[in-house]
């Protein structure tokens, strides 16, 4: 029962975030700088749903004469559709937000960590591409790479899909500016604290 509330909770959240895309507005910005990290899935999104979309039509031609099985592909194929759209709207209106006492590290509906500044002990410029996972690391990964990697001073909770609960204390994020969102960071730490950043 709690999986199922969980998924229904991401959904619900997905299309609040699709209605929120087409209204051209974003979510939990007001008062930070934003940083967006879709810009380079939008093609592979949409490339994605053109494809599902010819799929819909292609089963319905073939399915006219099956009326009940019809309905019900063609039900489950628009919803595919309204979920990838979707999917890509929670990435675009949920930006990284840089905040005055925090960064918000965040993907679509499925990941918002926040990390107070004074926490990050460096920040820098780095790709990677993800690989396994370690204890004690994040990785926010677009296209299976990350772009900025945040050496924090102690660890943060991070609280994953299915509401568990994890220690991090490196997290690795992308995105579509990555200098400028290390340089915004640095400059936001330097504003709170005369330390300077650790080197890379």
């Amino acid at each position: 029962m709690r999986t199922a509330r969980v998924l229904l909770r991401h959904e619900l959240r997905m299309f609040v975030s699709l209605a929120l895309w087409v209204a051209r507005r974003s979510h939990g910005t007001s008062g930070g700088k934003a940083f967006g990290y879709a810009r380079g899935q939008g093609a592979v999104v949409f490339g994605f749903g053109f494809v599902c979309l010819v799929e819909t039509v292609t089963m319905s031609v073939l399915l006219r004469n099956f009326p009940v099985v019809h309905g019900v592909v063609f039900v489950l194929d628009v919803y595919t559709v309204l979920f990838i759209v979707s999917l890509h709207a929670a990435m675009v209106v949920r930006p990284h937000v840089l905040e005055p006492d925090a960064l918000r590290v965040r993907r679509a509906v499925h990941v918002d960590l926040r990390i107070p500044l004074e926490r990050i002990a460096s920040v820098r410029r780095e790709l990677k591409f993800v690989q396994e996972r370690k204890d004690g690391e994040l990785d926010v990964a677009m296209g299976s790479q990350t772009s900025v990697t945040l050496e924090l001073t102690e660890p943060v909770d991070h609280l994953t899909f299915l509401g568990r609960r994890r220690e991090v204390s490196l997290v690795r994020c992308h995105a579509d500016d990555a200098d400028a969102l290390v340089q915004a960071v640095r400059q936001a730490r330097s504003a709170r604290s005369p330390l300077p950043d650790r080197p890379a």
